[in-house]
């Protein structure tokens, strides 16, 4: 149910869009495709081993279709991996989630196997997706589709009167989704009080549940995500938006079914985990500093992650600190075990053990955890397959991360330079959010992979910031954002980090997906 970057969404004729000709961009793209190696066409071996776990597909005998599922995703998302319904119990709630039954067509060892290991997860691509699965799975046989009935793993879900997890099932089931919802709807629907009672739920839920992720300490980065979306007229315009309340209170039910599926394993001692390490002190003092030299200093006294809430990327110093703030969130991987527990299971950002489990139809190491969590919850034997794979897991999705990474920022680049390829000379107001003077007292650690980009380890953030080329020895420059168009690129001219500047735009490169900036 996560928004992806790259999702199409209806094209508004008011918000900004690429300049450059229709044909400039998807040569730009179909470079890009290439460069990264990015898969045309599914193997025909592995098409033909999906077709046949189609045709032979046999239906779980439990039969979960009386209950009122509901998806809720971007509007043109057909890759449907979950389904809510959530009703009153007691004084608590009982929450079901069903996750797409991916397993059921991925037969161990076969072709499909061997390239969905290839792949590790779908790649988004501004103007196409490269799937984890073939799309007779992603899209259709595999999706959770409305009035359809279909596959799942359903968790069943007891919670207290605070949103506490009491008690936890697991089964695979016959569901029917009732409805493919989106996020604005869902959210026009529970502000005006017309939702039906699981969707008032939700809300109900997941405000119970954050307040549970803020007394555990957990912490997030509320930054505008950058969304590729594709126009009517054929190019692409880049939206910057915050989140709506709805979708982090439907993220907070995966994070519980997370929480649940590495309670499970770690409990039957064998599994596979998404960690964290917390901050070092170093990284704390150094963000410490920073949020002084910005004139909203934490003292350390609160924790970051409740500091971090108070902060509104509204506000231009606000906003640089919450890129300062990427560097707190490192190192996140995934960690198997079979025996012995991890001697740090927790994934610090959410302050809990946490294993991803809810994507399946995009995200390998999901369909694994999901038959693991399966056999444990029933006390049944682990497959050996399951088991077998453990180990390669973490360097499969590793590999893949990167990729996905690289092609989301590629992506941005490329089309922040369209946006902008008519605009050479023009001058801008934009916030400067990583200055060449951040602070008197910054020792110049500031947050970044070495190219200018923020750091984006965790799922839900993500950043671009073009222009990330190499500049002359002994030059200063910073980052800064536009608002409109939302660009985030390199700037060369001396500025502080927290201030609004003029800049000029000095470069807008397609083909190099380079923008650089200049201070007037």
């Amino acid at each position: 149910m996560g928004p992806s970057h790259f999702a199409p969404k209806p094209a508004r004729a008011a918000a900004p869009r690429t300049d450059a000709g229709a044909e400039a961009i998807v040569a730009a793209f179909a470079a890009l495709r290439e460069e990264f190696q990015l898969a045309s066409e599914y193997p025909a071996a592995a098409v033909a081993d999906a077709e046949a776990a189609i045709a032979s597909l046999r239906l779980p005998d439990a039969d979960a279709t009386r209950v009122d599922f509901v998806t809720i995703d971007p509007p043109e998302s057909t890759d449907l991996d979950q389904a809510l319904h959530i009703e009153r119990d007691g004084a608590g709630y009982r929450v079901r989630y069903a996750i797409a039954d991916v397993p059921a067509f991925v037969r161990p060892a076969g072709e499909l196997d061997a390239e969905t290991r290839r792949r590790g997860q779908t790649i988004y691509a501004a103007d196409a997706k490269v799937p984890l699965h073939p799309q007779d799975i992603t899209d259709d046989a595999g999706s959770l589709l409305a009035d359809t009935v279909r596959g799942a793993f359903v968790w069943d879900f007891r919670l207290d009167a605070d949103g506490d997890v009491t008690d936890v099932g697991l089964a695979r089931a016959r569901i029917r989704s009732r409805a493919k919802l989106n996020y604005a709807e869902v959210q026009a629907q529970i502000d005006a009080g017309t939702a039906v009672e699981p969707l008032m739920l939700l809300k109900e839920v997941g405000l119970k549940r954050v307040a549970l992720e803020r007394a555990r300490g957990g912490a997030s980065l509320n930054l505008p995500e950058q969304e590729i979306v594709p126009t009517d007229e054929g190019g692409y315009r880049i939206e910057a938006a915050a989140q709506r309340p709805v979708e982090d209170w439907n993220a907070q039910i995966s994070l519980m079914t997370g929480m649940a599926a590495a309670k499970l394993m770690m409990d039957g001692g064998i599994g596979i985990l998404r960690t964290m390490p917390p901050p070092d002190e170093k990284s704390l003092r150094h963000f410490r500093r920073q949020t002084q030299a910005l004139g909203r200093p934490w003292d350390g006294a609160m924790a970051y992650g409740e500091y971090l809430r108070t902060l509104e990327a509204s506000d231009p110093r606000h906003l640089a600190i919450l890129h300062a703030a990427a560097a707190l969130f490192r190192g996140a991987t995934y960690t198997p075990f079979d025996g012995a527990l991890p001697d740090n299971p927790v994934q610090a950002a959410i302050a809990a053990p946490y294993a991803h489990t809810t994507a399946p139809l995009r995200r390998l190491v999901d369909r694994f955890v999901l038959v693991l969590c399966e056999a444990l919850a029933n006390d049944g034997d682990v497959p050996g397959w399951v088991r077998e794979a453990l180990p390669a897991l973490p360097g499969l999705m590793a590999a893949s991360d990167h990729l996905a990474a690289q092609v989301e920022r590629a992506s941005l680049d490329l089309v922040e330079a369209a946006l902008l390829v008519n605009c050479v000379g023009q001058e801008y107001d934009a916030v400067v959010v990583s200055g060449s003077k951040p602070a008197a007292s910054d020792d110049g650690q500031g947050p970044g992979n070495g190219n200018g980009r923020p750091s984006q380890p965790l799922d839900r953030i993500a950043s671009s910031q073009n222009g990330g080329r190499p500049q002359a020895a002994g030059k200063p420059f910073g980052t800064v954002q536009l608002s409109d168009p939302p660009v985030t690129a390199r700037c060369e001219g001396e500025m502080e980090s927290g201030t609004t500047v003029r800049v000029r735009l000095v470069t807008a490169d397609i083909r190099k997906r380079l923008v650089l900036f200049e201070r007037v």
